[in-house]
């Protein structure tokens, strides 16, 4: 969301917009700039290969942009490359993205909105002109409200990855942890991954393994509630999760949420949710549940890229209808 002074660490988003709106107060009005690439940190060498850029709004409900081969031109930082392939504005000194092809953050309908970053899907945690752009890295900018939460930490939405590239230029080991090894939805999650080039291993839930292991838990919410924080965390709602969805604490239900954290509807027995979260620094965990064994086959059956593209989070209903997250407004 930030060129950050062209390299800072990012601080809170909170806090920055407080501070922004206290700069504005007392300027009085908005200052933008334009900056200019070599401001943000653009240098000589190899341009990274096989690159993709996505400018969406809305948690990735409207398509605004898609370049599945950008314009790329020596070592590019995720500011650059942007700036490179659409026009950008900033404002105090290039510390913040105010707009993008003339779509500004701010305020919509009395809540926030601003610009968010994603790279392999999985939120940045450094300014955009600080983090260098690497080969097969997929850069998803998303202007959203962030009334409920200034931290989503991963999405589905740019599968295969992370899986194929990683995770800020290292790949990690992927495994696929079951509630049922053997079942046809652990065998459908694995298949769809080694489908798309990741050697992914399989293992029951509860098998030990690092903080840097990309992890796919698969299985009915109610025995992953029981074993996993990661889906533990989904019974919370997006403050805790950064998903807007919420398990009931028997499983037994789900609720989908919209931007403002209502429930706005409720899906039951044969239902289905995949989704993604992250626990500080450790590698990010993709949870694929449903409130029983059907509902777990079907978002299995959702588990790929043609389903997943642009999403935020995916719930599945029992008809097999394949509903984004967060839901729109009523």
């Amino acid at each position: 969301m930030w060129c950050s002074a062209c390299g800072d660490r990012q601080p809170s988003r909170r806090f920055a917009w407080r501070r922004t709106r206290s700069l504005v107060a007392r300027a009085g009005g908005m200052l933008v700039t334009s900056l200019t690439l070599t401001a943000c940190g653009l240098g000589a060498g190899r341009a990274p290969s096989a690159v993709q850029l996505t400018v969406t709004r809305d948690f990735g409900a409207r398509p605004l942009h898609a370049w599945r081969a950008p314009h790329v031109r020596g070592k590019e930082t995720v500011m650059s490359l942007l700036m490179r392939n659409a026009k950008v504005a900033t404002r105090y000194g290039g510390g913040f993205v105010q707009s993008i092809d003339g779509l500004a953050g701010g305020s919509e309908g009395g809540q926030p909105v601003d610009w968010f970053y994603y790279v392999n899907g999985v939120e940045a945690h450094e300014g955009a002109a600080g983090r260098n752009v690497r080969a097969g890295d997929r850069i998803w900018w998303d202007r959203h409200d962030w009334s409920q939460t200034d931290d989503v930490p991963a999405v589905v939405g740019s599968f295969p990855e992370p899986f194929l590239h990683g995770v800020e230029g290292k790949r990690l080991p992927v495994r696929v942890d079951c509630v049922s090894v053997g079942s046809t939805a652990c065998t459908t999650v694995t298949s769809r991954l080694r489908a798309a080039g990741v050697p992914a291993a399989i293992a029951g839930i509860g098998a030990s393994g690092g903080p840097q292991t990309l992890r796919v838990l698969v299985g009915p919410a109610a025995a992953l509630l029981a074993g996993a924080a990661s889906a533990r965390a989904l019974s919370g709602g997006p403050r805790a999760s950064g998903v807007y969805a919420r398990l009931a604490a028997n499983g037994a239900a789900l609720q989908l949420l919209d931007p403002d954290g209502r429930s706005v509807r409720t899906l039951r027995a044969g239902s289905g949710l995949i989704a993604a979260t992250r626990t500080e620094q450790a590698a990010p965990e993709w949870v694929v549940t449903g409130t029983d064994t059907a509902g777990v086959e079907r978002a299995a059956a959702a588990f790929g890229a043609p389903a997943l593209r642009d999403r935020f989070a995916l719930a599945v209903t029992a008809s097999g209808q394949r509903l984004a997250l967060p839901q729109a407004r009523a």
